[in-house]
């Protein structure tokens, strides 16, 4: 008995050492297993760098295109979006540019980014459609403006990936202190853009610019673009009033006029093509004339003169052509086209229209020059007697025209066709008989439709009147005549009214918050002259929208501002819903959101605008110390 005892121990002593063994070996096996698992996970996430191939083009990633193109000399990148057709229809296309370039030697890489996905790549290259090409030539740029076909696309990058290829100069001059007078003076005409490397709308600009240098040097005589760095030329921005980015001005031999352009390639190359032409045409027929005063809508200005070498000429070529946007400009050596004018050479005569002539006006007004009538003395006489004494105010010709204050519109029916030409003569005929009587203030008619929303705006777009009076005054400042049956007796009373300050003005406005006492006040139509104007203050205010994305970003910023500053008893951090109030002052435009104003407390009627720059705690911190005229602590007490 004793000895099976002792075999049976033995036994089972045997069987657990093999079990203990054996789960060793299988924790082993597990451990190793673990870490080929774990060598997979690693294997995986190194694969983020690793560089796909589909149908013989590369997929490039946020993640591996830096890798890649390290050291490569010449590589093609298509930006796409999957949903693009066109990027669909260019994918076999672009299939058999990679099969081409595989084949080159040197081979090309063709490669492809997911613009939806790979979004950083997206906004580093700034891709803003699809199907985006781009050549790299070591990791830069180069543009690619030909065909999408295989041939055009091949022949480029063979001719990109040559050994000693180099990108050609850029055509746009660069302009520093060293050279920008010289350039200037003796420029015929030049297109001068101001920028700043950081700048998003800089950016933007450049290759549209760049391209438009391009092909406006290729002209007979070329036309010059340049560009300023105003970050480093600082001197030469504030000599032209820079305070945004980017800014343009054309330059004549010297002298400086605005840009009022596109800025996209062929909308700049129209305009610098149209502006390196004579500001006035020459007329040498007299039914030239005629046709302008028997079917035009604006007044015709035409300069006589003996010849070219005419000094008045030369001084009246000048004067036009800061204003070549603005006026119709026309000069004549004809002795006919000078009898028709009743003119003489050294003479220029305004015209209007054969509409707007009226008995209580003179049909045209004539300037004679003398060897001491100066250019501005000039422009002055074009813009004093350029619209009749009640005109046609229209969408196209208000900014141009009619911007003087205190102005009397009269909304109708406008029609000068045919067949409702005598019932607009009529009611134009009563305003007529108010307007010669009000020499100081300007008359226009307007077609109801033209202006809907301003009528909408007066409270008089559902008046049921056929015809309707506003008047627009200084400072936005709006009043609309109560609605009644129109006779030119009713729009003098309303006239003399306005005059003697019996009339309230029109303000649209949310209701006067009840409090108001938070760190950011809340302005309303209503009390903008009582807080924005208070000349006891100085006001920061941001005009936003309610919608507005980038308003909203900054909202958290903004109330840490008024926060900031709320001790401070003679400085308001405000804000107005300008699509909810109106802004009853001129100088405080408000065109897009936000729009920030700094208000001084001793210069309430030229605020100063934010342009750009940081909207963030320190950045409207900084802008607002700048311009601040009542600040009782310096920035770092506070």
């Amino acid at each position: 008995m004793r000895n099976i005892a002792v075999l049976l121990i033995v036994l089972l002593g045997v069987a657990h050492f093999a079990t203990v063994g054996r789960c060793e070996d299988e924790i082993l096996e597990e451990e190793g297993a673990s870490e080929e698992d774990s060598d997979e996970e690693e294997d995986e996430e190194e694969d983020d760098t690793e560089v796909k191939e589909e149908n013989g083009v590369l997929v490039l990633t946020d993640s591996n295109y830096d890798t890649f193109i390290e050291g490569k000399d010449t590589v093609l990148v298509e930006f796409y979006a999957p949903w693009c057709g066109h990027c669909k229809q260019f994918a076999p296309e672009y299939e058999k540019i990679a099969q081409a370039l595989k084949e080159n030697d040197p081979p090309v890489p063709v490669a492809k980014v997911d613009a939806t996905i790979a979004t950083e790549l997206a906004n580093r290259f700034e891709v803003s459609g699809y199907p985006t090409i781009k050549i790299l030539k070591n990791g830069e740029p180069v543009d690619y403006d030909g065909d999408r076909t295989e041939k055009a696309i091949v022949a480029r990058l063979k001719e990109v990936a040559q050994p000693d290829w180099k990108p050609p100069p850029e055509a746009t001059l660069v302009l520093t202190k060293d050279n920008f007078d010289e350039t200037i003076n003796n420029a015929d005409i030049i297109l001068v853009e101001f920028y700043a490397p950081w700048c998003g709308h800089c950016k933007r600009l450049a290759p549209e610019y760049e391209k438009a240098a391009k092909e406006l040097s290729k002209r007979s005589p070329p036309i010059a673009l340049a560009k300023v760095d105003a970050t480093v030329e600082g001197d030469i921005a504030s000599r032209f009033g820079v305070t945004g980015y980017p800014t343009l001005k054309i330059f004549r031999k010297g002298k400086v006029f605005d840009y009022n352009g596109p800025r996209e390639q062929y909308g700049i190359v129209e305009y610098m093509g149209e502006q390196s032409g004579p500001p006035s045409k020459q007329v040498q027929a007299v039914k030239q004339v005629q046709e302008h005063v028997k079917d035009g809508d604006d007044a015709v200005i035409v300069g006589v003169f003996s010849s070219e070498q005419d000094a008045a000429y030369e001084i009246y070529i000048e004067a036009c052509n800061s204003l070549r946007e603005d006026f119709t400009f026309r000069h004549s050596f004809s002795s006919e086209v000078s009898k028709l004018l009743k003119a003489s050479p050294g003479q220029i005569v305004i015209l209007h229209p054969e509409k707007f002539r009226s008995k209580y006006e003179p049909a045209s007004h004539t300037l004679t020059m003398k060897d001491s009538t100066s250019v501005s003395e000039v422009q002055e006489f074009f813009k004093k007697h350029v619209i009749p004494l009640v005109g046609h105010r229209k969408p196209s010709n208000d900014a141009k025209r009619y911007t003087k204050r205190p102005l009397v519109v009269v909304y109708y029916g406008v029609d000068f066709s045919f067949d409702y030409r005598k019932a607009t003569q009529f009611w134009r005929s009563k305003v007529l008989e108010v307007a010669k009587d009000y020499p100081e203030y300007t008359f226009a008619i307007a077609d109801e439709e033209d202006f809907a929303d301003e009528l909408k705006s007066l409270g008089l777009s559902e008046s049921g009147e056929e015809v309707n009076v506003a008047i627009l005054a200084d400072g936005g400042k709006k009043y609309a005549m109560e609605p009644e049956e129109f006779d030119s007796e009713v729009l003098s009373d309303f006239v003399k009214a306005f005059k003697k300050g019996k009339l309230k003005p029109i303000v649209k406005s949310q209701p006067v918050p009840k409090n108001n006492k938070g760190p950011v006040k809340v302005v309303v139509g209503k009390t903008f002259d009582d807080i924005v104007m208070d000349t006891q203050k100085d006001v920061l205010i941001e005009f936003y929208a309610p919608w507005c994305g980038h308003c909203k970003k900054m909202e958290p910023d903004y109330l840490a501002l008024g926060k900031k500053y709320k001790g401070e008893k003679n400085l308001v951090i405000a804000k107005m819903d300008a699509t909810a109030n109106d802004v009853p002052n001129d100088s405080y435009k408000v065109e897009g959101f936000p729009t920030i104003y700094f208000a001084p407390s001793n210069s309430k009627q030229s605020p100063v605008k934010m342009e750009g720059g940081d909207r963030t705690v320190e950045g409207l911190s900084k802008f607002l110390e700048k311009h601040a005229t009542k600040l009782s602590q310096k920035r770092d007490e506070l």
